[in-house]
């Protein structure tokens, strides 16, 4: 099946300059968010904490949660909606005593200091700072071990610039994604981990595709400059490329808008990696090609 029945003749190598300022701007302008948040904003897995979800039979006024919280010494709580008004999350930096308790405790404080009624505890988590600690650091090698088996690989089944043509297009996806989720101001959990390993492979399948027809092009077309055999290569996987995005992005786009708050960030996640790595594929990866044939080839037209 071909979306684009004839092959294209886009000059995307021509419009890498104007790829490379917005690549640049939108890993400046996460840079820029995550540092005026001093940080990424943790989740309770990594953070830790306790975690009470609470339903109220209608829309709780937050400045009254937020005062009775800071009643019994959870002035430094969060409170955010979470799908509807009636629905609210309240995580607690510190995590102590029973998990019911905490609930109880919460739940008593805000229907007797602040007349609420009707409140049902739907769930409660925690997790404690020590073991929060090591979840981020067996996130950051779950994301490094599978960087380092992908420059085998790549090195394996083609050559060592490929392999870096592909890991710096993986960081700009990852990079980008983090700052979408500073700027969004969403929460950095195990689940998003998850989402990112799932962005990585996604990219990586896309760049290898691109990959193979550049490396059959070159060799079938060794008179050709490097340029003009990567835009040959980029035209003849484009419907490919599209295809395989627009379903992917059909079934992200359903999760995002209808597969409900649980999974939102996790799909948020997706959406943002489907099209940055679709991008990065055609542009970041396939640049660096150029640059390195002509910084190994000085005199060679790339």
């Amino acid at each position: 099946m071909e979306l684009i029945k004839k092959q294209t003749h886009i000059d995307f190598m021509g419009k890498f300059k104007a790829a490379m300022v917005f690549s640049g701007l939108l890993i400046l302008t996460g840079i820029a968010s995550i540092a005026m948040h001093g940080g990424l904003k943790y989740g309770i897995d990594f953070e830790g904490g306790t975690l009470v979800q609470l339903k109220f039979p209608e829309a709780p006024a937050i400045d009254s949660i937020r005062s009775g919280l800071r009643e019994i010494g959870f002035a430094d709580s969060t409170i955010q909606e979470f799908g509807s008004p009636e629905h609210i999350l309240i995580r607690v930096i510190r995590a102590e005593g029973k998990l019911e308790a905490m609930g109880t405790k919460i739940k008593n404080a805000l229907e007797e200091k602040k007349g609420f009624t009707g409140i049902i505890i739907e769930r409660v988590e925690m997790v404690g700072p020590k073991v929060g600690k090591d979840l981020r650091m067996k996130a950051l090698l779950s994301i490094v071990y599978a960087i380092i088996g992908i420059v085998i690989y790549i090195s394996w089944r083609f050559e060592l610039q490929y392999a870096i043509a592909a890991i710096i297009a993986l960081l700009h996806d990852v990079m980008v994604t983090m700052g979408a989720f500073s700027v969004m101001d969403k929460e950095f959990t195990l689940v998003i981990v998850a989402a990112f390993l799932t962005i990585i492979g996604y990219s990586l399948n896309d760049t290898i595709v691109v990959f193979d027809r550049i490396r059959e092009n070159t060799r079938r077309k060794s008179k050709e400059s490097l340029s003009d055999t990567i835009n040959t290569s980029i035209n003849q996987t484009l419907s490919r490329t599209l295809l395989t995005s627009g379903t992917t992005l059909l079934v992200v786009v359903a999760l995002f808008f209808l597969g409900g708050e649980i999974i939102h960030d996790f799909s948020f996640a997706l959406l943002v990696g489907v099209v940055i790595g679709t991008y990065s594929s055609i542009f970041i990866a396939s640049v660096f090609l150029v640059y390195w044939e002509s910084r190994a080839h000085p005199k060679r037209p790339a």
